[in-house]
């Protein structure tokens, strides 16, 4: 006799990720409870470092926890919905964490302009750089829309360079006035649900993988939403509505103890005497390092646009949703926000665009483009410890 078929909800949810709800909500009851006293002034460094240790890995874990079910949603809807959910999902821990620090009793005014350039130079070139390099080792050079890639980096461009460049000529303090804050935070976010927009309908073309051999020349290069990108049968609502719940409640942890790391992170920053932008870079690598992985498994399994999809869209969509929601919240709230960067920085982020710019300019990527990603961003993590 063949076995029974196991309970929907068996079957999609299975015993792990029961675990690491159940997990993830104890370790917030125990913050709720315990937290204020753990955390309380002064801070002893063993408890600041089981603690911090603690919040680490429990959201890092729901994190992990996000982009599995934002993944099972991404296979069921097709690209580039499927990607831009999982995109969605992850940067919206990000600004969940940013708001937090600025929201904190501590003055961290650069921890939104820090957390953006960490992400751009971990995406951009490291994460990015891994990707063509290990695509090329299992798949030889390989195929992806180019168009797609420029329209993202174009993107990029303008709203990381009016976000955080701009500020950095206009104000020698590296902030917007508060007319130029609103005006900042209003068209960023039109530009960006424009984007979006277009990216759903009629430019959904542009980023979906092209054919074999086709190298991404006319409408048919693409596959079809029905397709290979469309997922693999008809949707299944019930599925989707678990997996979406199941989703909301990995997150909902993040969110909850978010306030208790930006307490420990800033002990932790001053009592190593470490720079600030260290924050920012905790926080990307926080969030990213699961979709990250995800991207790199795309580029192994010869899904090339997958993995810039997910490593610029996740860019563009850092900046398109964190830039609004720092502004706002400095304005509302009064507290400083300063978001121009270092001229040091300023270089960094021209060559970043420079190298993407040429290493998308074709149809094929390249492992050497690869190489050179990684080195600029080994030469970010040299300048940022040591100025």
């Amino acid at each position: 006799m063949a076995n029974p078929i196991p309970h929907t909800s068996e079957r999609l949810i299975p015993a792990s990720t029961w675990a690491l709800m159940i997990g993830a909500w104890a370790v917030v009851g125990l913050f709720f409870a315990f937290g204020s006293r753990w955390l309380a002034a002064p801070i002893d460094p063993v408890t600041a470092s089981l603690v911090f240790a603690g919040l680490f890995v429990t959201i890092l874990a729901a994190s992990f926890g996000v982009v599995r079910e934002a993944d099972h949603l991404a296979h069921q809807l097709g690209e580039p919905y499927g990607t831009l959910i999982l995109t969605l999902s992850i940067v919206s821990i990000e600004v969940i964490l940013i708001a937090s620090v600025l929201l904190g009793p501590a003055e961290v005014p650069t921890i939104g302009r820090d957390s953006i350039f960490a992400v751009m130079m971990i995406i951009l070139n490291l994460v990015m750089g891994i990707c063509l390099v290990v695509g090329a080792a299992r798949n030889g050079d390989q195929e992806y829309n180019a168009q797609g890639a420029v329209t993202y980096l174009s993107m990029i461009v303008l709203l990381t360079g009016t976000a955080l460049v701009l500020p950095t000529f206009t104000s020698g303090a590296g902030e917007f006035t508060r007319t130029q804050a609103i005006a900042m935070s209003v068209l960023t976010a039109l530009l960006y649900g424009a984007f979006l927009w277009k990216q759903m309908s009629s430019y959904r073309r542009l980023f979906i993988q092209p054919e074999p051999g086709t190298m991404a020349i006319g409408h048919a290069a693409f596959r079809s939403a029905s397709g290979a990108e469309g997922g693999s049968g008809p949707i299944d609502r019930k599925a989707m509505l678990v997996r979406s719940a199941v989703l909301l409640v990995l997150i909902l942890p993040i969110v909850l103890l978010a306030h208790f790391l930006a307490v420990v992170t800033d002990y932790g920053i001053a009592a190593m005497g470490a720079p600030a932008a260290v924050g920012g870079v905790l926080i990307a690598i926080i969030v990213f390092t699961p979709e990250s992985i995800t991207a790199v498994k795309a580029a192994m399994n010869n899904e090339m646009q997958r993995a810039i999809n997910l490593c610029l869209g996740a860019f563009v969509s850092t900046v398109g949703l964190t830039v609004p929601a720092v502004l706002i919240i400095g304005l509302l709230t009064g507290k400083q926000v300063i978001m121009g960067i270092p001229l040091v920085e300023v270089v960094l982020f021209v060559l970043t665009v420079a190298l993407s710019m040429q290493t998308f300019n074709g149809q094929r990527t390249s492992p050497v483009q690869g190489f050179m990603h990684i080195t600029l961003f080994v030469i970010f993590g040299l300048l940022l410890f040591n100025p």
